[in-house]
């Protein structure tokens, strides 16, 4: 069973540090043992319990995430391939990807201690960055990575490669490559499907295309996808997730393929994804 639980608190958001007190007392009397990112411990003056992140690994045997989605995608990239379980506790706005409430603080951390959940492997993908065929780039993500063209810029060119297979090319403001988590995000806005998690595919997913033949595409996880970017401006860059950025030049190109490990997710066995997915989003 686990004992050890490493805590991950996003500051910024209302009331984190009054429920990370409660979930680090909690934790406590449930007869578990907790450490604090360094930073965030310092910041709430729980210096007792103040861990650096790198020390994570080997140190606890799952995290729980204290924040939203965004918390939660961060925290997925920062210990990729580390596939530490992580429970997300949502004190954002739509909390999609988190399990636990701060109203079921106490219930979620006897569950956890206990062993009541089950772990649900979300796939991840890469994405490298090639300039004048060096490489100048890589990250990985959970959700998405994003090619896209500045708020005022110009469209852009982009040309698509899957397997070194020639598939289409348009002028828009830009792509989406997803995975099946990030379905649900960016690319469920731009016109893309729903695609349960659990599945071993990545999303195509144009944004604003100025050809009407251009659609959404599902692919699977062991293809690579390659996009060459040109423009006649130069504002248009890379994103991951929505949250890390870097610049483009024209005639880069982007590879993308699946990620050598998985995100893994705490679930309760009673919530569905279809049930979630009414929940958080159908937009009552």
């Amino acid at each position: 069973m686990p004992k050890t639980i490493g805590l991950v608190v996003n500051r910024t958001k209302p009331k984190a540090v009054e429920v990370a007190k409660q979930l680090v007392d909690t934790i406590g009397r449930c007869g578990g043992q907790v450490f604090i990112e360094e930073e965030a411990a310092i910041a709430m003056g729980m210096e007792s319990y103040a861990l650096a992140r790198a020390n994570f690994l080997g140190s606890v045997d799952l995290i729980f995430v204290l924040g939203g989605d965004g918390t939660l995608l961060g925290a997925a990239r920062h210990f990729s391939c580390s596939e530490i379980p992580m429970l997300g506790i949502n004190i954002g706005h739509l909390g999609f990807l988190s399990e636990a409430e701060p109203k079921d603080l106490e219930d979620s951390v006897r569950r956890v201690l206990l062993g009541d959940f089950y772990l649900e492997r979300r796939m991840m993908i890469e994405c490298e960055v090639m300039r004048d065929g060096v490489s100048i780039h890589r990250n990985v993500g959970l959700n998405d990575v994003g090619i896209g063209k500045g708020s005022f810029a110009r469209m852009i060119q982009v040309g698509i490669y899957i397997d070194e297979q020639f598939y289409d090319e348009y002028f828009g403001d830009g792509l989406i490559i997803s995975t099946p988590t990030g379905s649900t995000a960016y690319s469920l806005s731009c016109g893309g499907p729903i695609v349960v998690p659990d599945l071993q595919v990545m999303l195509l997913t144009p944004i604003c295309a100025h050809k009407l033949v251009v659609r959404p595409c599902v692919i699977g996880a062991t293809q690579q996808i390659r996009v060459k970017v040109n423009a006649r401006h130069n504002d248009f860059g890379l994103t991951v997730d929505g949250q890390v950025g870097f610049p483009l030049e024209n005639g880069d190109e982007v590879i993308i393929s699946k990620a050598a490990c998985d995100t893994v997710l705490i679930r309760w066995q009673e919530r569905a994804f279809f049930s979630i997915l009414q929940e958080k989003l159908r937009g009552d």
